[in-house]
């Protein structure tokens, strides 16, 4: 956490940006396209993304580090309403053919179920009206690619992108490389733990998780625990939580509990732990007037919906290490007025690490039809 030491030393390195109007952020370049206004007036803010394309957003020659990436689209479109989980964010380290980074875009932005909410965290930063900003630094040594598939069934027209980085004097022989991974059960079966991510080889530091959890039981959802299994853990983990509202730094299932009265669930989004998204209305059945939401309207079927539950929980100041295995699971575990019992929920978690390179492939990313809602 020396974000505000780094301006001390000066280290040699020279500052880059990619966007529409830079996509090889070359120095002096930047600027140039024409628009409406004339040469050099803001003449490309943005590309367009048509159903199945891959665009490269980013194709950097190193030793670098990217600083801070920043994105917006809509969040529907005519032919639906789940854009957020249709983007698939892809980021690629030196050379390697296997992804270090494969997560539906909104997720990543710890803006599950293609909905937006506000997040307000260190690395994750998420501003009215859909501006997702990544704070995580990204370090290589040779090679750096960032794509994007458009997996939505229609046209994207709008995509808009930042991303800053530094190029680098020397490479670096112990870089620990950023990876990130997507995964969903749907339910999960009762009496197993759910997988974050397993199979994680080499030396690295675990540093982050989201969690979105649709409630498909009744009753208070968050009794399970995180588990940690580091290097020769085999039946058991060496590091645990004590309950989901536990590790995401809440307490008492997130609520205000007075005799007499409903309890009342708040949300709460801070540096480096945070609930900011508990919804029980689906609007992803918002209709659509002339291709634009209508707020006044909604499916003849109600916009009526499970419990929605998004958390995430920063490891920054307090990352979990491993040696030469990590692997990260969940009890979905509830409460109800009897006790403890096993539940079977809808559960999609991004978990956030760095690790030395060769990875382990990940296992075949869920085709959009098991991303989405059933």
């Amino acid at each position: 956490m020396s974000t505000l030491d780094d301006v001390l030393h000066f280290k040699n390195e020279k500052s880059r940006t990619i966007s529409a109007e830079n996509k090889t952020g070359e120095p002096g370049r930047a600027a140039m396209a024409t628009g409406k206004l004339g040469p050099q007036r803001k003449g490309s803010a943005d590309i367009s993304l048509d159903q199945g394309e891959t665009v490269t957003l980013a194709d950097i020659q190193g030793p670098g580090e990217i600083r801070h990436m920043w994105f917006t689209v809509t969040d529907k479109t005519t032919k639906g309403s789940f854009v957020l989980r249709d983007l698939v964010l892809r980021m690629y380290w030196d050379n390697e053919e296997n992804p270090s980074v494969e997560v539906p875009l909104g997720d990543f932005f710890c803006n599950g179920f293609a909905s937006r909410c506000l997040v307000n965290s260190v690395p994750i930063v998420v501003n009215p009206f859909g501006g997702m900003n990544s704070y995580f630094k990204m370090p290589f040594n040779h090679h750096a690619k960032i794509t994007i598939t458009n997996e939505h069934p229609g046209f994207i027209k709008h995509f808009f992108y930042t991303i800053n980085y530094v190029e680098k004097p020397q490479e670096d022989p112990e870089l620990l490389y950023f990876h990130a991974f997507w995964n969903r059960e749907d339910p999960v079966k009762k009496g197993r733990d759910y997988t974050l991510i397993d199979g994680v080889q080499g030396q690295g530091y675990y540093v982050g998780t989201y969690m979105a959890i649709c409630a498909l039981q009744r009753y208070w959802w968050g009794e399970g625990e995180f588990k940690f299994y580091l290097d020769d853990d085999e039946q058991f983990p060496t590091v645990t939580s004590t309950g989901a509202e536990d590790y995401f730094g809440g307490a008492w299932a997130f609520q205000k509990q007075e005799y007499g009265q409903l309890p009342q669930t708040y949300t709460y989004s801070t540096a480096f732990q945070g609930y900011p998204f508990h919804e029980t209305q689906d609007h992803t059945r918002d209709l659509f007037s002339a291709g634009k939401p209508d707020p006044n309207s909604v499916h003849a079927c109600g916009n009526d919906g499970l419990p929605q539950h998004g958390l995430y929980r920063w490891h920054l100041s307090d990352p979990i290490a491993f040696s030469n295995r990590l692997k990260v699971t969940f009890q979905d575990i509830g409460n109800d007025d009897i006790g403890l019992y096993e539940r079977s929920d809808d559960i999609s978690t991004v978990a956030y690490w760095y690790q030395t390179e060769p990875h382990s492939p990940f296992r075949p990313f869920l085709a959009r039809a098991d991303r989405l809602p059933r």
